[in-house]
């Protein structure tokens, strides 16, 4: 399939728990994170709609700080899932029109990826029905156990002087239970792309529980997903020292006078 139409889907309604605040409208040389990511796509022939699921709780809040800019690039926002991610993008699809023949679900909080890696995707989603980005896993990976072990040591001799107010060591630590291999293994980014009927398919099924990613549900249906090379630069932003390493990243520097947390 030459003539790609692609609905691009941007799930927005997270709560940013562990960066500590409003990630996606952190300023960004001037712009606001999510406005970042919406550009990747707008200035692409291939993409046809773009849609953002915003927080069904801070809806009305979310367009007043986003909506012109978006609304400017043509940019629908519907209501997002409220616990979660695959709710978001399901609400998403609804709204994607039907003439789109591809659909790419982009996380908010990548506004660094490489018109490059646009490129690759799309041209491999003309051959393939469902291709996504990863990376290498250069760490070594290490299973552990559900809980977490208490152990301490006491010092007998202090114990029999000091008694009840003697020092205890103390350590808390969850059990490696295996190391697993990283040959195979690749660490997934988005965007994810997809041939419309069959990301549209994998979210009508029934239980959609326990996905972590759009191509895991589409593994789900037993369909086949494609990995091609992702990008170091396509981090996803989860906390504070992320941001920084983006905004060198995009070459440009922290707001001066203003909060480092500075939003939209």
């Amino acid at each position: 399939m030459s003539d790609l139409r692609i609905g691009v889907v941007i799930p927005a309604a997270g709560d940013s728990r562990r960066f500590g605040g409003d990630k996606i409208g952190q300023d960004l040389g001037g712009r606001a994170m999510l406005l970042r990511t919406v550009e990747l796509f707008t200035k692409r022939d291939e993409v046809r709609a773009i849609v953002v699921a915003a927080p069904p709780d801070r809806i009305d809040d979310f367009r007043s700080r986003h909506g012109a800019q978006l609304s400017f690039h043509g940019v629908q926002i519907v209501e997002g899932g409220r616990i979660e991610r695959w709710e978001t993008v399901r609400n998403a699809l609804a709204a994607v029109p039907e003439e789109c023949t591809h659909i790419a679900v982009h996380d908010a909080a990548r506004p660094a990826a490489s018109d490059d890696l646009l490129s690759r995707l799309f041209e491999a989603a003309k051959v393939l029905d469902a291709v996504i980005p990863g990376v290498a896993v250069s760490s070594t990976l290490k299973r552990v156990s559900d809980e977490a072990v208490e152990a301490e040591e006491h010092d007998d001799v202090a114990d029999a002087i000091l008694g009840d107010i003697a020092e205890t060591t103390r350590a808390r630590g969850r059990r490696v239970t295996e190391t697993v291999p990283r040959q195979g293994v690749v660490a997934v980014q988005t965007p994810q792309v997809f041939r419309a009927e069959l990301l549209r398919r994998a979210y009508a099924q029934g239980d959609l529980s326990g996905a972590t990613d759009d191509a895991q549900l589409v593994e789900r249906l037993g369909e086949p997903v494609f990995v091609i090379e992702g990008e170091a630069r396509n981090i996803k932003v989860t906390t504070p020292s992320d941001l920084s390493l983006v905004r060198a990243i995009l070459g440009v520097r922290e707001p001066e006078g203003r909060p480092t947390h500075k939003r939209f």
